[in-house]
């Protein structure tokens, strides 16, 4: 499993798509948040948070974890090293854990250099320090949860086709109803139960500071789904 984990991180890091996604991700969140004029705009909103950051963060997340695992397995499907793998002493699970673990990893990576808008809010704030830490850290926590879920989808859809483009748009549809097509469905139908199975609701409640269990096993219960998706299709192959 780690030597999988160090495959995926030196593969993505080795072509300058890896350092130009991550990069991609944090130049429009900075600009976002500190250069264009508008709703997210920290600096014109007139309270010290980074409840903009984490309002638009899990929308990039929509296209910045596709474009992490849409070569997952695509690439090992249209190069034929899916069989190579599995000759390897390497069980399934092991295979898709390393995998899910380097591209979290990678994720994570995205997501440190985000600390500086902490540190500065924290600056910016009137008097200093006037940042309410509890719900910060409830919401990266909400954001964690949230990528784990996003590349599990992801990953069960590199298994679905050798193209990564398909891939990619697949993980986004999927990823997109599960965070707001329940919520949208809800309005609809004027349903709180509908709303209850949308990430985007229990996302919320985590970014609250307020960690409820019933949040945790939601997005556990999503993530171990389609990594148990990832492992039947693993099986037809």
């Amino acid at each position: 499993m780690i030597a999988i984990l160090k495959k995926e991180l030196n593969s993505f890091f080795a072509s300058p798509i890896g350092y130009l996604v991550i990069a991609v991700f944090l130049v429009i969140n900075g600009l976002y948040l500190w250069v264009f004029k508008g709703d997210f705009n920290i600096l014109n909103a007139g309270f010290a948070d980074l409840n903009s950051f984490f309002f638009i963060a899990p929308w990039f997340f929509l296209f910045l974890i596709p474009a992490i695992t849409m070569r997952s397995f695509s690439d090992e499907f249209r190069l034929g090293t899916i069989e190579i793998l599995k000759t390897k002493p390497l069980t399934d699970w092991q295979i898709i854990l390393g995998k899910y673990a380097g591209a979290l990893m990678l994720i994570i990576i995205a997501l440190l250099p985000t600390l500086i808008y902490v540190y500065s809010i924290i600056q910016l704030g009137l008097p200093a320090g006037n940042l309410d830490i509890g719900s910060t850290i409830g919401s990266y926590i909400g954001l964690l949860f949230l990528a784990s879920a996003y590349t599990a989808v992801g990953l069960f859809t590199s298994t679905l086709s050798s193209n990564q483009i398909v891939a990619f748009i697949l993980a986004i549809i999927i990823s997109f109803f599960l965070f707001y097509g329940f919520e949208a469905l809800a309005d609809l139908a004027n349903s709180e139960m509908l709303r209850n199975f949308g990430m985007n609701e229990h996302y919320k409640s985590i970014s609250r500071g307020v960690i409820d269990t019933r949040d945790i096993i939601y997005f556990v219960s999503i993530t171990v789904f389609f990594l148990f998706l990832t492992k039947l299709k693993l099986n037809v192959e």
